[in-house]
């Protein structure tokens, strides 16, 4: 049972879109991410997704629709919704979502994280 200090966690890495589990929760994970430009478009079937910004602004891109999602602000995708992050400049995001989720979801690309790290 530690504190655990999210700033310092983003400080520790600088890779894009590469989530990190910084706690588990009831069989959700806590992962911290950092995003420039975009990702790629995708849905998660049974599951939904939080994404709750630290810095900077992230845009949630949607078939009819964009989010704008700014610090100290969170958005949750619901399963079966298709969605694309994208980041203008760099965001720094904390991801709230079922240990198993893959971050792609339906889509696999170059982007694809199977085993998240743990920081």
């Amino acid at each position: 049972m530690e504190k655990i200090n999210v700033a310092e966690k983003l400080e520790s890495f600088s890779e894009h879109f590469t989530p990190k589990v910084i706690a588990e929760v009831n069989g959700q994970s806590l992962k911290v991410v950092k995003a420039l430009g975009e990702f790629v478009w995708h849905k998660h079937d049974d599951d939904d997704e939080l994404f709750w910004v630290i810095s900077g602004k992230l845009k949630m891109c949607f078939r009819d629709r964009d989010v704008i999602v700014g610090p100290g602000e969170l958005i949750v995708v619901p399963k079966g919704v298709e969605h694309k992050p994208v980041a203008d400049e760099e965001v720094e995001v904390v991801l709230i979502e079922p240990a198993a989720l893959l971050n792609t979801g339906d889509a696999q690309s170059e982007l694809t994280v199977h085993n998240p790290e743990r920081i």
